[in-house]
């Protein structure tokens, strides 16, 4: 995964003077055990560091400081082991910018029923501590995630990692840059939006460039880098007869090949993990990108086509939350359907560029004519996707707040397609085919998306939190009524959660 940084979440436990220091001395040593089991038993994608017992306003509000301050921070985990009075965590909080988990815990599952005794209880109350800060974090209108369980349960371990990675993700995108070559495609709505908004919300920025400065750092590619890079693409992939040496396209395999080297040069020089462009200007360009972006998305980059700059920035952010799983995220479109009544059907693609981290079985290099942009054939990775549950995620700008819409799917078995030269996925939407679908378009739903088999609605649920952003949730559950009644009420509420500044 290119760019990806090291972090680690501080986890502070919560206590008070009243207990004694014998008694804080214990509260230290079991929250040092709880993060040593969170740790062991390697189910969460990064480490957790002990960062103190807060016992003082000026204790909470300096460790809240310092967890801001620390660029290898990626979050703070809040534990009351004891009963810590609130008041003594306002300052600190309120000057935290640092994503939040209130694990509901405490250190034995068991309680010794034959033994317990009043210092026991009042050691052990985290039903009572929590409880008060919950209190508190609602009072402060903290968006957080609560987690119920004992520390040792898998579930709840899965939970703790589900923000983690959300968390990982959202620190990926402060100070992010995504690169747009070009503008938006002519008259087309939804991929436009507010980059000053967007970068005020979420702290990525987006830089516009011309597609001749690609051109420009195309042409210094070195032929012998070029031929290395072919000989990859060889090694890797099934290639059609037109595109091996001697074929009649093989100078378009080679400047495919170009294309993806003054790309990744590009991007990783000017600090972008993400990047789109538009098949209405492709002056200096031989042929559409259709290979580098699916080759750099493989690697980590975020993409989307058209001028849309808000997918590549999700896209790069699913596979952020998604890393050291199967690495299975791509931007995706819904293209066409099968409307068959009862078993209907996405036929999900783009003219080229679906990232092969997805693809069941290995691709191959073709080259087809593409029909739009007036330039030569392109190369392109063509294969069918995995099956299996994945979900579908774009978000939109609505003018006064972005919304984060999601739907489950299940990418399904469909028959062969030759005379369909791309990449491609089938699903089925969760409920349902008619639901889905007017779920999706009631929410303004973008025909842009992330897809992902790996990243799951929970994360995208503390995404969304930890983002400040409403989310749309598209799932077993939805009802059309029900839904078409939550937006209203969304449109209340962020209204004034958002405020003037929006």
């Amino acid at each position: 995964m290119i760019a990806l940084k090291e972090l680690k979440f501080w986890f502070i436990c919560g206590s008070q003077h009243l207990y004694g220091a014998e008694a804080l001395g214990k509260v230290a040593e079991n929250a040092r055990t709880v993060v040593d089991g969170l740790s062991k038993d390697g189910r969460l994608v990064l480490p957790i560091e002990f960062a103190g017992v807060g016992t003082t306003t000026d204790e909470i509000a300096d460790m809240c400081r310092r967890a801001s301050a620390d660029p290898t921070c990626g979050g703070v985990i809040l534990w009351m082991h004891t009963f810590s009075p609130a008041k003594m965590w306002i300052r600190g909080l309120t000057q935290l910018t640092k994503p939040v988990l209130h694990l509901h815990t405490q250190l034995n599952a068991d309680l010794p029923w034959d033994s317990i005794d009043m210092d026991y209880m009042n050691l052990h109350q985290a039903a009572h501590g929590d409880r008060e800060a919950g209190f508190m974090h609602s009072r402060l209108r903290l968006g957080r995630k609560v987690v119920v369980g004992h520390w040792s349960e898998a579930d709840v371990q899965e939970r703790i990692d589900s923000w983690m990675r959300a968390a990982r993700a959202w620190h990926d995108w402060q100070g992010a840059r995504f690169c747009r070559f070009g503008d938006n495609m002519r008259d087309v709505a939804v991929t436009e939006g507010d980059k000053v908004g967007a970068e005020m919300a979420f702290g990525f920025a987006v830089d516009g460039w011309g597609v001749g400065d690609l051109v420009d750092r195309m042409a210094s590619i070195a032929e012998a880098d070029v031929e290395a890079l072919v000989a990859e693409y060889e090694a890797l992939y099934d290639l059609v007869p037109a595109l091996k040496a001697g074929g009649e396209k093989r100078a378009s395999l080679l400047d495919a090949a170009r294309q993806e080297l003054g790309l990744e040069a590009f991007l990783t020089e000017g600090g972008y993990t993400g990047f789109t462009h538009t098949f209405q200007d492709l002056h200096g360009l031989n042929q559409l990108p259709g290979l580098a972006p699916q080759r750099l998305m493989a690697k980590g980059f975020g993409f989307a086509g058209e001028g849309d700059w808000k997918t590549p920035a999700l896209v790069r952010a699913m596979k952020v939350m998604g890393h050291g799983l199967t690495g299975a995220t791509s931007f995706m479109e819904d293209y066409t359907y099968d409307i068959k009544p009862g078993a209907e059907k996405v036929l999900g693609a783009h003219m080229l560029e679906v990232c092969p981290s997805i693809a069941v079985d290995k691709p191959q290099m073709e080259i087809h004519p593409l029909g739009i942009g007036g330039k030569a054939d392109p190369v392109r990775l063509v294969f069918n996707a995995q099956k299996g549950d994945a979900l579908n995620a774009c978000f939109v700008d609505l003018g006064n707040r972005f919304r984060l819409i999601v739907n489950k799917v299940k990418a399904v078995d469909h028959p062969d397609l030759p005379n369909l030269p791309v990449a491609r996925a089938v699903w089925e939407c969760a409920p349902d085919f008619k639901t889905a679908c007017s779920a999706w378009i009631l929410a303004g739903g973008a025909h842009h998306t992330a897809y992902s088999y790996d990243v799951t609605s929970e994360m995208l649920d503390d995404f969304a939190t930890i983002a400040g952003m409403e989310l749309a949730l598209i799932d077993e559950q939805t009802e059309t009524m029900r839904f078409k009644q939550d937006l209203r009420m969304n449109e209340v509420y962020w209204h004034f959660a958002k405020g003037f500044r929006a």
